[in-house]
Formats: structure tokens, sequence, C-alpha cells
């Protein structure tokens, strides 16, 4: 899978143009990560697989329970649940199938110029084929929190969350304003 150059920019199929902050996906870094995310801030983000003809983007409506169980991080909502491996897991003892079912790459993002919002700011994570495992988007200043609406004036300090994960979790940042 082939590494993004952090300073260089990612040109998106819909014309948008994305940054990504590498997050090291060695040992139980994104397990944790994720644990953080979806226990203590799951009422603020959105998430799910976002592929060209096809975005999930689910929010949370109560608390979920995880459990990590071989190297899979299971979030449970009660009516349903969702695995992501992201640690060491045994595949049946095939080597190669677990290297592709862990996640091989994790990077916070900031896109600017895409179709709903003039930037959104996340976490995308890969596994090791480069298929995309999920994206969590993170509050836009440009939603309103209460309403989902689009705001007139953007409220900058929606952004605060994603700031704090990337300046802990990534590898190195990028500026926050471009």
């Amino acid at each position: 899978m082939p590494q993004v150059d952090d300073a260089s920019p990612v040109h998106e199929a819909d014309g948008s143009v994305s940054r990504y902050d590498e997050v090291p996906v060695s040992g139980d870094s994104v397990a944790r990560l994720l644990a953080e995310l979806f226990s203590q801030h799951w009422a603020e983000i959105t998430f799910g697989p976002i592929i060209e003809g096809s975005a999930w983007e689910i929010r949370l409506t109560t608390a979920p329970t995880l459990t990590m169980r071989d190297g899979y991080l299971t979030v449970d909502t009660g009516p349903w649940h969702f695995h992501l491996c992201l640690d060491d897991h045994r595949a049946g003892g095939d080597a190669e199938l677990a290297r592709v079912r862990r996640v091989a790459r994790a990077a916070f993002f900031r896109t600017d110029g895409g179709t709903c919002v003039p930037t959104s700011w996340g976490l995308r994570l890969w596994n090791g084929r480069g298929e995309q495992m999920i994206t969590v988007f993170f509050p836009s200043p440009f939603y309103d929190a209460a309403t989902d609406t689009r705001r007139r004036e953007p409220e900058w300090s929606r952004t605060a969350l994603w700031e704090d994960f990337r300046a802990r979790w990534a590898v190195a940042q990028m500026p926050a304003e471009p």
C-alpha cells in the first residue's frame, strides 16, 4: 500500500483535496484511539464507510458497548454492531489473511472542496489491501450540533476535538489552517 507524503495534497476524484497525518498502526495504538473516541465522544462523531457511490453517515443515539477480542474491536449499540480488526488476529492460523484484515494505515485528514461542506475533518482506516475500513467525521464548524443543519457562519471551536486527537495520536501534523 503506498504511503502518502503528509506534505503533498491528495486530489480526490470529486475535485476535493485531502491532506493526511499518519497514525502509527503498530501495537494497540489504533484500538486505544478508537476506544477513546467511541466511549467518550460517541455523540459527537459521524462514521461509516465512505466509498464512491456509497456514504454511510451513522450517528449513535446511545453510548455503545466496546469489547476487544482476537484483535477485533466490537462497537455494539444493542440492535446492531460492527467489528474492526485493529490488532493482531489469529485468522485461523493464516498469516496472510491476518495481515489483510488488520488495520494497515490510519490517518487524520482534512478535506477541502467537498460537495457538502467546504472542509471536513476526520480519521480514516485502511486494511492490508488498502481498502477503506471506516471513516470517522469529527464535528464540523459548518453544521449546527443540535439540528445538523448548515450554519450561516462557521463555529470554529467545533474543530477542537479533531485538533486534540490529531495532536495526541498523529505522527506529524499538518498546519491547522490552509
